[in-house]
């Protein structure tokens, strides 16, 4: 094994703004306490919470690393005493509450999860924050049975391509959102049945149109905002609405007594700020029922660009533009 340097490169936020605040800093590298592992970053995940808390609107969990990055993939190289898995020197990927975008990174061991002979390690690193998120959101919280039907907006984002590809392993039909024909063309390639194009079409009436007017079943909703009224036209008697993001407003306004009459359930989740031990049970229950897929190779996350560690900002930028179809990744080491 390599020696742990005192220091490491890590990408620290100057001030809340634009991209242009991610900054190249030299900091300590951190040692684990009780429960956690050491991660030699090999690649960190972007996603939109780096963004948000970039821009000073998603702060850090309490006793959470102020370094962005909420996923990595890498070889442990320390543990504190008492871990006794994953081994010193194994490759692993792990959701973290931050930390990520540095050449060392601690997670929880709970948190981790192997990476199986043929999966590259930026996909392993673009694999944990939507594995986790779909399949508590979708499955857990959304409570989706095969032969259901889902509607997901955002469809080649690193959520929706998510939501698609686990979706169609466990028997739903999937319906997405896009906002032009390319990226409508790119999630029937990852695997929806039915792409929708909505700055083209109203989504309301192409699912009514799909569905024969029997509605889906359940709404991965990132949007909220003005979107939710419109969700619940969508779904059928009995359906789920789960929303995970707010990215068209925190407000929404819907009529009440449809959702009496029509015994809709609306609920929503962040993972981020959940507790160590539901984190750890929900990576227990992605071992036992999602990850088999990744080990036979059936499951690999939709790939985007990958951008050296001090080019963070160069990520963010993309994400931000839109232009990106599957997950950003940043290459550490």
């Amino acid at each position: 094994m390599q020696s742990i340097p005192a220091t490491m490169t890590a990408i620290g936020i100057e001030s809340p703004g634009g991209p242009e605040v991610l900054r190249a800093e030299t900091l300590p590298v951190p040692v684990p306490a009780e429960g956690q592992v050491l991660i030699r970053v090999a690649f960190a995940g972007v996603n939109r919470p780096d963004v948000i808390q970039r821009q000073g609107l998603y702060p850090p969990p309490p006793g959470a690393s102020p370094i962005p990055g909420l996923e990595v993939s890498g070889q442990v190289v320390a543990a504190a005493n008492g871990v006794m898995t994953p081994l010193v020197g194994q490759k692993v990927c792990a959701l973290v509450a931050g930390g990520g975008y540095a050449e060392y990174c601690l997670a929880e061991a709970a948190q981790c999860l192997p990476v199986p002979r043929g999966l590259a390690l930026d996909a392993a690193a673009a694999l944990p924050e939507t594995l986790f998120t779909v399949w508590h959101n979708v499955f857990e919280r959304g409570w989706a049975c095969d032969g259901e039907t889902l509607l997901v907006h955002g469809g080649t984002s690193g959520i929706g391509s998510m939501a698609i590809m686990l979706g169609k392993h466990f028997g739903l039909t999937v319906i997405v959102t896009c906002g032009d024909p390319g990226k409508c063309a790119a999630a029937l390639e990852i695997g929806a049945d039915h792409a929708i194009d909505y700055k083209a079409t109203d989504f309301v009436a192409e699912v009514a149109r799909i569905t024969e007017g029997a509605g889906v079943h359940l709404v991965l909703d990132m949007v909220a905002g003005d979107y939710v009224a419109r969700n619940l036209k969508c779904l059928a008697d009995d359906g789920r609405h789960v929303t995970i993001a707010v990215q068209g407003g925190v407000r929404a306004e819907i009529n009440m007594a449809e959702v009496m009459r029509r015994r809709l359930t609306l609920t929503g989740s962040t993972l981020r700020p959940r507790s160590k031990a539901f984190k750890s049970m929900l990576a227990q229950e992605i071992l036992g029922n999602a990850w088999p897929l990744v080990e036979e190779g059936s499951l690999r996350p939709v790939m985007d660009l990958a951008f050296p560690l001090t080019e963070a900002a160069a990520a963010h930028s993309r994400m931000e533009a839109g232009d990106h179809i599957g997950k950003i990744v940043l290459k550490v080491s």
